[in-house]
């Protein structure tokens, strides 16, 4: 208990979070490539939409890095089994989601 307020006493005198700022800012950077690359560039739709799949990833993992909190478990090391189980319940939502579309859509073409 005495270790988490010298944690947040430390981190109150620190003042600006740095941290969430720089996680901001790339935040931003990868959203408006991502926009870029789907709107102005001249690349086929399948490479365009391989290059925004890049960013979102890198994009989720640098949000999970800078904003949840994912280093500060035991001993600063990376929360390496809550993250498989989020990707997989992404995965799972983002395949099954595209699945439900393309059978309602099957549905309706008959």
């Amino acid at each position: 208990m005495a270790e988490n307020k010298n944690t947040n006493s430390a981190h109150a005198e620190s003042g600006i979070p740095w941290k969430h700022i720089i996680g901001f800012i790339l935040s931003i950077v990868l959203t408006l490539l991502a926009v870029w690359v789907a709107l102005y560039s001249s690349l086929e739709y399948s490479v365009k939409l391989v290059i925004i799949f890049i960013f979102a990833f890198i994009q989720a993992a640098l949000q999970l890095l800078m904003f949840m909190h994912m280093t500060e478990g035991r001993d600063g090391r990376i929360q390496v089994g809550n993250i498989l189980f989020a990707a997989f319940i992404a995965i799972v939502v983002v395949i099954g989601s595209y699945w439900v579309m393309e059978i309602g859509h099957m549905n309706h073409l008959m």
